[in-house]
């Protein structure tokens, strides 16, 4: 009966619709609503109840891993009074800009304003202090705040100029398909004569995740085994580890592979000094040609073939370096946006320079040299921690020409905590100071080109060492929460927003996977502006923190793929077997040593960088004061800021080291 009637009334009002009754249609929509609206009230307390459980649940998790985080955390070392410094101002300038709030939020709700008070109707010393605060500020703080953000925006957009050019640069090279060209003439597959011979470093230093499987990629490497030598190139300190990798390069010779397994009891210029040791051997002068890898990267076995033939017919070539392809970048946020930063400084800045300059930074590893360019450069100098940097420069000065691979790829890994991602960072960024300062009269007084020493000078120790983290971390870091309480400084929404929205995206380009990360980008590196700018400092004024060398952390995970094969060869054999074949100690001996490397677990920690915390409340702070003037896009700015310093401070963001 009640299906019947359903469809009956469903025909008339199909009727009356076509009929052009709209009276009757209201009517029953009317009848229907009631119903219809208790449903949709359902489905949509029913969704409000899932998306509010979903949130609670999300909420909830986050904050009890940040709970357990930064329970497990510890503050970092104390630091030299030199490397306080930085830390101080900060401090100061939020206990300044805290007393400001706090200040700006009375007047707010007192209504204080400095255009509609006349001196006689001050009431009060505070009040009187407010009036003349503002009178001050407006006389003598805002135009000298005002000169240096314009100063800074100037800078920034000259660097963003030099970025934009090397964009072009990229496109250009796509677009008309520009790669290096081997000049000469294949070798002879089957004359092994026809061969140069390479000589292949693997320098390490307490590399126990990593060395197995590095120094078993190195010796798959296709080139005849009489034109192929390789040198283990061990600086550790642990007993242990070097019992360990001495044996594995054993293992190797045993199977064929020219290998040598070189140690410094005394540990001086740290890599550097460690190559430099090794090009003093006597057996050095036959070979024509070095390649150098670090321990945590893997060649592929073709490369040398694809290589060393870019250097026969092109007599001036000094150089053949390979872009890096990182195993873990997808690992978490960390490495994802590192692998940003890393993409766009190989497929834009190195392959743009190589290919109109032939001149750009050696990467330290991953690359092949010409011995004779080393040795009419100086060869390896312990002056600096960026020991590959300064090899390029003398190189270049010395007319070597270099060239960039992008096809050639060899994979490393990134670094996966913060911890170990700083310190590289201050690494690479104190470095090229200290070389700035030591070769600029080489530079001036070189028989090279006005060109080339202006871009040597200007773009690629100032623009690109200097002035990118100096403006980044002035501009966006102290600038401009300091506006906040200077309103008449107040920096334009196109310089906080649509430029380095704009210049971010440029960097994304050559990851467009990437793209979904772009605010994450744009936050993290103005986060790094502080380790940048404090390294700068440190390098250019020769500061304590521009000399310290620590070994990036290694996790294995770029060698995931020869651990099978490392298996698959072990097991072969027992462990007994292998030991009494390597090394003529009795094997309970050996399996005794084995046995005391074994790492204890220790409880992963976190750490507090004050730094970063400062800065988080800093911005924090001046996003409230921007609250009280109704600032949009500022608020949302700092806000999220502040947010980023905040997780980067308590080390809440890549995975935890011990």
């Amino acid at each position: 009966m009640g299906p019947s009637s359903v469809v009956v009334t469903i025909e008339k009002s199909i009727v009356e619709l076509n009929g052009s009754n709209s009276l009757a249609f209201t009517e029953k929509q009317k009848s229907a609503s009631p119903k219809q609206f208790t449903w949709v009230l359902l489905l949509k307390a029913h969704r409000a109840l899932t998306c509010i459980s979903w949130l609670a649940m999300s909420l909830r998790a986050m904050f009890a891993s940040v709970k357990k985080r930064i329970a497990l955390s510890q503050t970092s070392e104390e630091e030299p009074k030199h490397k306080g410094r930085l830390y101080r101002f900060l401090r100061a300038c939020l206990a300044i800009s805290i007393l400001a709030l706090v200040i700006e939020v009375v007047a707010h709700f007192k209504k204080w304003n400095l255009n509609l008070i006349y001196p006689w109707e001050v009431q009060g010393l505070v009040q009187w202090s407010y009036m003349a605060w503002l009178s001050f500020r407006v006389d003598y703080v805002a135009p000298l705040v005002m000169m240096l953000s314009k100063f800074c925006i100037v800078l920034f957009m000259i660097q963003s100029l030099d970025r934009l050019v090397l964009c072009i640069g990229c496109f250009w090279i796509k677009y008309k398909k520009l790669k290096p060209v081997i000049e000469g003439e294949a070798y002879d597959i089957e004359d092994c004569s026809s061969f140069p011979m390479v000589l292949v470093q693997i320098p390490m230093c307490n590399e126990r995740e990593v060395y197995a499987q590095s120094i078993s990629a190195v010796c798959q490497l296709d080139w005849p085994k009489d034109r192929l030598l390789i040198q283990v190139l061990d600086d550790s300190d642990d007993e242990n580890l070097q019992l360990l990798i001495r044996n594995e390069a054993f293992s190797w010779k045993q199977k064929g592979v020219n290998i040598i397994y070189r140690h410094r009891y005394i540990r001086t210029g740290y890599k550097a000094g460690n190559l430099k040791s090794a090009m003093a051997c006597d057996y050095v002068k036959d070979y024509e040609f070095v390649a150098i890898f670090d321990a945590d990267f893997q060649p592929n076995p073709d490369f040398l073939k694809q290589t060393i033939p870019y250097f026969k017919g092109n007599p001036k070539l000094g150089l053949v370096q390979a872009r890096w392809s990182f195993v873990n970048k997808d690992e978490n946020l960390l490495t994802r946006l590192q692998n940003i930063n890393m993409c766009f400084h190989f497929e834009v800045e190195q392959q743009v320079n190589g290919i109109f300059l032939n001149f750009f930074g050696f990467n330290g590893t991953a690359g092949v040299w010409r011995i004779k360019a080393l040795e009419e450069s100086g060869g390896w100098l312990e002056r600096t921690t960026v020991e590959d940097m300064d090899i390029a420069v003398r190189a270049h000065l010395n007319g070597w020409k270099f060239i960039f691979l992008n096809d050639v790829r060899v994979l490393c890994e990134l670094p996966e905590s913060y911890e170990a991602y700083k310190k590289q960072q201050h690494r690479w960024h104190s470095g090229p100071m200290q070389l700035f300062r030591l070769c600029l009269p080489a530079v001036i007084t070189s028989k090279i080109s006005m060109w080339k020493k202006a871009n040597l000078i200007f773009l690629f120790f100032l623009l690109r060492k200097l002035i990118l983290p100096f403006y980044s971390f002035t501009l966006f870091c102290i600038i401009l929460p300091l506006t906040m309480f200077i309103p008449e400084a107040e920096l334009p929404i196109w310089v906080i927003c649509y430029v380095p929205v704009f210049m971010s995206l440029l960097n994304i380009l050559p990851t467009p996977k990437s793209f979904p990360f772009l605010m994450p980008y744009l936050l993290f590196e103005n986060t790094m502006s502080v380790t940048k700018f404090n390294a700068m400092v440190s390098g250019l004024f020769q500061l304590g923190s521009a000399y310290e060398w620590v070994v990036t952390k290694k996790t294995g995970r770029s060698s995931e793929s020869d651990l099978l094969a490392l298996a698959d060869r072990e097991s072969k054999s027992s462990n007994q077997e292998k030991i009494q074949r390597r090394l003529s100690e009795s094997g309970l001996e050996m399996f005794s040593k084995l046995k005391e490397q074994d790492v204890p677990i220790v409880k992963k920690r976190n750490r507090f960088y004050r730094k970063e915390l400062a800065l988080a409340f800093l911005l924090l702070t001046a996003s409230a004061r921007s609250l009280l003037s109704a600032h949009g896009v500022h608020f949302y700015f700092l806000l999220f800021q502040g947010l980023s310093f905040l997780v980067v401070g308590l080390d809440l963001i890549g995975e935890q080291i011990s």
